[in-house]
Order: structure tokens, then C-alpha cells, then sequence
């Protein structure tokens, strides 16, 4: 088999006409097509580097949703969207990275706790870059990690099972579950990414995707988080009731690998492909506009049938481009492969009990 041809530069849906795109967005097709891209297979096979975040960083991109007042760029969610595709498209381990820096900013911004003039600056600038190592709390009742109060603040107890970007992020926003007088709650606070007493993390995972990320398990032993670092004590019904349709959106970034792998085809393989980039497109178009609607209802079963849909669309996707590959997307040197793997990774991204079961329900189904 020889080596595959490099990769071509990312794209995503044209913007309209009468809307030209928003300078993050021209940075990131740039960023895309100067760095990420053209080194993705090396990054596949090795770990994401710290020029990637620096770059990031120094494109404006951390801040993207981030206040202008405190030095982000206050970019709707339209253009969050869109960066998030042409990352994960042009590499999918480095957008998986950045991509956890951006709740904590989105939760800072809503705050009023006192930790929000103390990290919401530098987040938004880059200045330090943000983990996130909370979704384990999505598995209640079960608890892998417990907080209890205690006179120094908050006492950590327990398994963080994944955190991604150990060695590439300063600051992680750290959840567990506390028993309150009303009921057990989640308490999430800030506390630095690094081995400490109390916190040791596990060697990087071996994972069939992304293992560029660098995933680690986190142990907690009695680690200690001062009152002033909590950003957030909320009831876990709430947090699970806002998690259910935050969770239920197609994410971005099933988009972005679609688009990369339909972009890797032929002139004559593009042609055939076409009915399926239309539909990709109709897809992200009726899911985004799904994202943005307001109203008293979450339309929980529309959003969770999008993204069955969505996953669907991107499965098809990287299965044409290593269709198309032929032998050579058996190489490791092949785009293609690497485009079906990192879709095998977004079937289990943010996957919550309601989330699995749509989508084993689905693919129960006759498709005659």
C-alpha cells in the first residue's frame, strides 16, 4: 500500500452572502489549513503539542464565547459552532482539547461567585487554559467522586474515570456530589491540573482514538479546594435536567469530521457524494436551529433524533472516504482511517443514559 496524499484544507458549509464570515472563523480555517491539518497524522500517533494550544490561544480562539469585558470575544454561538467544526475536522485530538476550556469560561460568564474576577480574565485571553472533570457526575446514583465540606472548604474524594488535556491545561473545574439537608447536590470548583497531595493521575490512556488528548484518570485522596474556588453548588436534579438537553445536541464537531471525510474523495467520488453532503447539511441546519430555539419546552426527542441523525450522516461519511481510500486507508499514513476512528470516538462523546438508549433504539430499528 503506498502512503495516502496529504490531506486537503478543511472546509465546512459556505456562509451566505450577505454574511461574510466573522474574523474567528476566517482564523480558524487558517489555523486549520496552516497547522492542524497538514500535522494531524503526526498528532494522531504521538500527542497533541503545546504549540497547538498556543497557537489557539493566540488566534483568539479560547475566547471565542467568552465577555468582551473581560478580554473574549463575546462571538454568538453561531460562530462557536462553526470554529468548533473546522477544528475537529482539520484535527480532531486538538479540538477535543480546547474544546473543554470553553464550559468553564460559558459557566464563569454566568456567575457571580467570587472566583469569576479571579480566572475569568485570564481564561477569556488564554492566559491559562481550563479542563473539565465533571461528567462523571452524570452516572448518579452512582458517585466516583464525593465533595464534603470540611473548615479549609471542600474535601475531594474518589475516580475522575477521564480528563483530557492532563500536562496541556492550568486549571480544571473539578464536580462531586455532597449530601444537602434538601438533597444531594453537585458542588463544582476550580482547582490547578497538576499531581499534588490528594491528586495523582494515572499514566495517559492507550485509547482506539484520540489517545493524542491525553486522557488520564484522576485520583482523589482528601483533596482539599478552598471555599473561594467554588464557582457553582447546584441540586443534582437541576444539573441533570439542564444536562439532558445540553447533551441531546448534535455536536459540532460530528459536522466537522463529516465535511473533513467527504473532502477527501475524488472528483468522481465527490460527485456521487453529493446527495450525502446535502443532507448533511439539511441535518447541521435543522440541529443548530434547534440549538438556538427558546421556549418553555427542551423538544428533548427532536434534539436526541438529530443527533442519532447527525451520527448517522458522519458514519457515512468517513465510511465513503475509506471506501474511496481504498487499500491505502488502511495506512496509518491515510486521513481516512483516522476520520472513521475519530467518529467512532463522537459515537460515545457526552453520552448520557438518554443518549445511548435513542441511539440503540435507532439502530434497533428495520431500516427497510
Amino acid at each position: 500500500m503506498t502512503s495516502a496524499p496529504p490531506p486537503p484544507s478543511p472546509s465546512s458549509p459556505s456562509p451566505s452572502p450577505t454574511s461574510p464570515p466573522h474574523p474567528l472563523i476566517d482564523r480558524a480555517r487558517r489555523l486549520a489549513r496552516e497547522l492542524l491539518a497538514p500535522r494531524a497524522q503526526e498528532v494522531d500517533r504521538t500527542e497533541v503539542p503545546p504549540g497547538h494550544l498556543t497557537a489557539i490561544r493566540a488566534s483568539g480562539l479560547l475566547g471565542v464565547s467568552a465577555p468582551v469585558a473581560y478580554g473574549g470575544a463575546g462571538a454568538p454561538d453561531t460562530v462557536a459552532r462553526e470554529v468548533a467544526e473546522i477544528l475537529a475536522g482539520a484535527c480532531c485530538s486538538t479540538w477535543f482539547v480546547q474544546t473543554q476550556h470553553h464550559t468553564p469560561v460559558r459557566l464563569l460568564a454566568r456567575s457571580d461567585a467570587p472566583v469569576r474576577e479571579r480566572l475569568l480574565r485570564p481564561l477569556a485571553t488564554g492566559e491559562l487554559v481550563a479542563g473539565i472533570a465533571y461528567a462523571h457526575v452524570r452516572a448518579y446514583p452512582r458517585v466516583p467522586v464525593r465533595a464534603t465540606a470540611v473548615a479549609e472548604g471542600w474535601r475531594f474524594d474518589g475516580t475522575v474515570p477521564w480528563y483530557t488535556g492532563w500536562g496541556l491545561n492550568d486549571v480544571m473545574l473539578l464536580a462531586g456530589v455532597a449530601e444537602g439537608d434538601a438533597g444531594p447536590e453537585l458542588v463544582f470548583a476550580f482547582t490547578d491540573a497538576r499531581e499534588r497531595p490528594g491528586l495523582r493521575a494515572s499514566a495517559p490512556m492507550r485509547l482506539a482514538a484520540l489517545t493524542a488528548a491525553r486522557t488520564v484518570a484522576l485520583e482523589l485522596d482528601g483533596l482539599l479546594v478552598e471555599r473561594e474556588a467554588v464557582l457553582l453548588r447546584v441540586p443534582q436534579a437541576e444539573f441533570a435536567a439542564v444536562d439532558l438537553a445540553r447533551s441531546a445536541n448534535a455536536s459540532p464537531a460530528l459536522f466537522g469530521i463529516a465535511y473533513a471525510a467527504l473532502d477527501l474523495l475524488d472528483a468522481d467520488a465527490r460527485a456521487a457524494a453529493e446527495p450525502l453532503r446535502e443532507r448533511i447539511d439539511q441535518v447541521r441546519e435543522q440541529a443548530y436551529a434547534l440549538a438556538e430555539a427558546d421556549g418553555p419546552e427542551p423538544r428533548i426527542e427532536e434534539r436526541l433524533a438529530l443527533r442519532v441523525r447527525a451520527h448517522d450522516l458522519m458514519r457515512a461519511a468517513t465510511t465513503a472516504a475509506v471506501v474511496a481510500g481504498g487499500g491505502r486507508a488502511m495506512s496509518l499514513d491515510s486521513p481516512a482511517q483516522r476520520l472513521y476512528r475519530e467518529g467512532m470516538f463522537l459515537l460515545i462523546q457526552a453520552q448520557t443514559a438518554p443518549v445511548r438508549a435513542a441511539h440503540l433504539a435507532h439502530l434497533g430499528t428495520d431500516p427497510r
